[in-house]
């Protein structure tokens, strides 16, 4: 009995002294934009964790999205971002994923981003286009 409580008290020192972080969103909606408008979003996270996050790389899951990881680790309690940017002159829906890979308690992090690209000029270009004239 006495060896399951030690067991039991040194896993839960293990589980809470550990790399971990938590994202504000883990699925960008883009939702409908217009083709080549800026695709370029962000991921936010903190670490959540008692030591630092180190993101040792990202990877898309294709050519068209782009992502970068922060550069220095990220200390505990303190926030991070990674940089998504989207081929937004390709029409059509999308859905991709971005795999992160840290020293976190959970080595992959798969996010996502989706949406919409329009072909076309939005309602609020073609105002201030009209406006001009």
């Amino acid at each position: 009995m006495k060896s399951i409580f030690i067991l039991l008290a040194f896993l839960s020192v293990t589980a809470l002294s550990a790399q971990e972080f938590k994202f504000e969103k883990e699925i960008i909606d883009y939702g409908k934009i217009d083709q080549n408008a800026n695709g370029k979003r962000s991921f936010e996270f903190t670490n959540i964790g008692d030591k630092p996050i180190i993101i040792t790389r990202v990877q898309s899951s294709c050519g068209c999205t782009i992502a970068k990881k922060p550069e220095k680790p990220i200390m505990p309690g303190k926030k991070g971002k990674i940089t998504v940017s989207y081929a937004t002159n390709r029409l059509g829906g999308f859905h991709k994923s971005i795999t992160v890979f840290s020293n976190a308690k959970i080595k992959l992090k798969r996010l996502q981003i989706k949406g919409y690209v329009n072909k076309g000029v939005s309602l609020e270009k073609e105002k201030s286009l009209l406006s001009t004239y």
